[in-house]
C-alpha cells in the first residue's frame, strides 16, 4: 500500500557528513511512524533512528549526538542527517514506516510493514 524510495548514499571519508532521503508514494508521515535501519555484511539489521506518528525521536546508542531524523510532511520526504561518520556505520540504510508505533515498537524491525529497497553508505578510514 505504501511504497519508500531512499536515497543520498554513497562513499565518505571518515568525518564526514551524508543526508538520506526517504519519498514515500502517499502523504503519510503526519499519521505513519517511519524509522530507519541498517545492515552491514554478515549482521543483522539493527535499529539507526525513529520518529513516531505522535512526533517523538528514537536513535541507537551507537548514533546519538551524531544522527539526526525528521519529517517533512510539506515534500512526503523523511530524512537521516549523518554526521562524524565511521567506518562502522558502513552498511546499507532502509526506510520503513507504520501506522501509530510508539514507544519500544519504534525500534524492532518486525514491526514494520513497509520498506525501501536501501541505498548504499560507505565509510573509509
Amino acid at each position: 500500500q505504501v511504497q519508500l524510495v531512499e536515497s543520498g548514499g554513497g562513499l565518505v571519508q571518515a568525518g564526514g557528513s551524508l543526508r538520506l532521503s526517504c519519498a514515500a508514494s502517499a502523504r503519510t508521515f503526519s499519521r505513519y511512524t517511519m524509522g530507519w535501519f541498517r545492515q552491514a555484511p554478515g549482521k543483522e539489521r539493527e535499529f539507526v533512528a525513529a520518529i513516531s506518528w505522535s512526533g517523538g525521536t528514537y536513535y541507537a546508542d551507537s548514533v546519538k549526538g551524531r544522527f539526526t531524523i525528521s519529517v517533512d510532511n510539506a515534500k512526503n520526504t523523511m530524512a537521516l542527517q549523518m554526521m562524524s561518520l565511521k567506518p562502522e556505520d558502513t552498511a546499507v540504510y532502509y526506510c520503513a514506516a507504520d501506522r501509530f508505533l510508539s514507544g519500544v515498537a519504534t525500534m524492532e524491525s518486525g514491526k514494520y510493514d513497509y520498506w525501501g529497497q536501501g541505498t548504499q553508505v560507505t565509510v573509509s578510514s
